[in-house]
């Protein structure tokens, strides 16, 4: 991403006129997932059912109460201990106590297509940036972008439906999900959260099932068969973090 997006800001005035404590001024702030054509919401509706999960996808509906945005179940603090692997980075930590298996706060940032890796030749960049103006003056608005190497590289790029090639990037914008760090080096008794698949309802209210939108959710690790430290959640103050995924280690351990 070359600039902030001008729709991110837009959504951000109209929905919200905070930003939490600590955010950085070099990221735009988002209360809502950040669409730019030719991509539209309808490539993430589901079919709605009038039971708590969708029966297409057995995923969790998170209710429109329960996103706010600044969020006040967490807080984006400074890491200034030196043992911290993030030592003058951010993190976020709870306010409160979270049960296990609660939902905490979605992932934000903007929706994008397939990202192209980074090292294409210059007359595949070129043609590459025709195809992309083509999309955008397209008249349709449910067909994925092609492939784009801005987000290859990203630390902040999570999937978000691999059929259709669909993946959501929090490296220039987003919400308080962005600074959630990896447990290794911080916690060793492992991560007390995880990214996952959810559903948001965008209808009006009063609509009862309304429309469905798949996202990806931030949520408290369930409380495990045997117990143990998992069915406590996660203590007020402590911090939340998640397992990235051998995957990112192993696509970064030569840098």
């Amino acid at each position: 991403m070359s600039a902030h997006p001008r729709q991110a800001q837009r959504q951000t005035k109209a929905s919200s006129s905070q930003l939490p404590k600590n955010w950085p001024p070099d990221i735009v702030y988002l209360t809502t997932l950040h669409i730019p054509p030719p991509l539209s919401s309808s490539v993430l509706e589901v079919i709605a059912a009038p039971t708590g999960f969708s029966t297409a996808n057995s995923l969790p509906i998170i209710k429109p109460q329960a996103i706010i945005s600044p969020n006040p179940l967490v807080r984006i603090t400074p890491i200034t201990s030196p043992s911290h692997p993030a030592q003058g980075q951010y993190g976020l930590f709870s306010t409160r106590a979270l049960p296990p298996s609660s939902f905490v706060i979605l992932y934000l940032g903007t929706l994008h297509g397939p990202a192209q890796p980074p090292d294409t030749s210059t007359d595949e960049a070129d043609s590459q940036t025709s195809q992309n103006a083509t999309a955008s003056s397209s008249s349709s608005t449910s067909t994925p972008p092609s492939p784009d190497s801005t987000y290859a590289t990203s630390n902040y790029d999570l999937s978000l439906d691999r059929d259709l090639d669909l993946a959501i990037d929090a490296s220039k914008c987003g919400n308080e999900a962005r600074f959630i760090n990896d447990y290794r080096g911080i916690r060793p008794a492992g991560p007390n959260a995880e990214f996952r698949d959810c559903l948001v309802q965008v209808g009006g209210p009063g609509t009862g099932t309304g429309k469905l939108e798949k996202r990806i959710g931030v949520f408290v690790l369930s409380a495990g068969k045997n117990g143990g430290p998992r069915a406590k959640g996660i203590g007020k103050g402590e911090e939340i973090v998640v397992s990235y995924g051998k995957g990112f280690w192993n696509a970064r351990k030569d840098e």
